[in-house]
């Protein structure tokens, strides 16, 4: 056989290893007794530097809106749309400070410590379990004062902020990814069943299902008045 019809038959090959490499990565995948494969995790992680930046510019313009507020009560937002979609109307009440200060600060704390965090995992670094762990439980409370926030618009103050709407599904995205791949590497003990699950992708359908069922909500309860 000649050099050109060996080199030949070597090219032709890589295609079929590869084919049979990300086969191999994909059963392994499935497996959640198994590491996860690096693909596995470059998934989750673009999903959380996508949710995360969108979170993180969301953030600091309500952090700007919030200084201009504070100069001047009767400041008018971009995001003013209607009495209902109306940043104004949720950021001059208390909620919007729960803590004394507004809670668009929190985000821009929050949401700077998960990109530094998926940026890091999206170019192989592995954490141990004790800070995996300890990103989980900080972003919990990240996600904890969006959807308190949002419930609070939602029943009592009767206005939507639309940047803080964002937050709010960005925040869930995060929350999401970085428990799936908590329960996915086993720093979260989770039934072997709830492991596949993770392992299989499903749990992506849940928080889409989630994130849908918060739109069907709004648009329940106010409908036209959206943009009234």
């Amino acid at each position: 056989m000649s050099e050109a019809t060996k080199e030949g038959s070597a090219v032709g090959d890589e295609p079929e290893l590869l084919d049979e490499s990300e086969d191999l990565d994909e059963l392994e995948d499935l497996d959640p007794l198994r590491p996860a494969s690096r693909r596995w995790h470059r998934r989750t992680t673009i999903e959380m530097i996508v949710s995360g930046t969108l979170g993180l510019v969301a953030s600091f313009v309500l952090s700007v809106e919030a200084w201009e507020l504070a100069s001047n009560s009767a400041a008018v937002f971009s995001c003013d749309v209607s009495k209902v979609l109306s940043c104004g109307a949720v950021a001059r009440t208390w909620q919007a400070h729960l803590l004394g200060f507004p809670n668009a600060f929190l985000g821009i704390f929050f949401e700077t410590i998960v990109l530094v965090l998926s940026v890091s995992m999206l170019s192989g670094v592995r954490f141990p379990r004790w800070i995996m762990l300890a990103a989980n439980g900080l972003y919990s409370i990240g996600l904890f004062f969006a959807l308190w926030l949002f419930t609070q618009s939602y029943f009592v103050i009767h206005a939507l902020c639309p940047w803080c709407l964002l937050i709010t599904f960005t925040t869930t995205l995060v929350w999401a990814g970085l428990t799936r791949i908590n329960v996915r590497d086993g720093h979260l003990p989770a039934p072997l069943a709830v492991r596949r699950f993770v392992a299989g992708g499903n749990d992506w359908f849940v928080t889409g299902a989630f994130c849908l069922l918060l739109v069907v909500m709004i648009v329940l309860r106010y409908g036209a008045a959206l943009l009234a």
